[in-house]
């Protein structure tokens, strides 16, 4: 009885499931455009500046302009 109590015990033990999960994310592909083109536009938004040009908004950073999400 008591054999049959650890079997099931230890059954229980190594059946349930660890709360840990892997999570595995694909980095950032982030495009650095060193000089803007001649015809771009400086636009405020909340108080932020962007680069806008073809219709998308840059940040400026260090390196040059990063493709930002208003």
């Amino acid at each position: 009885m008591r054999l049959i109590f650890l079997l099931i015990a230890l059954f229980t033990l190594l059946s349930t499931s660890s709360c840990a999960t892997h999570v595995r994310t694909r980095p950032n592909q982030v495009t650095v455009i060193k000089t803007p083109p001649k015809h771009y536009k400086v636009v405020r938004v909340k108080g932020k500046r962007y680069y806008v040009w073809n219709g998308k908004h840059y940040r400026k950073t260090r390196s040059g302009y990063v493709f930002v999400k208003v």
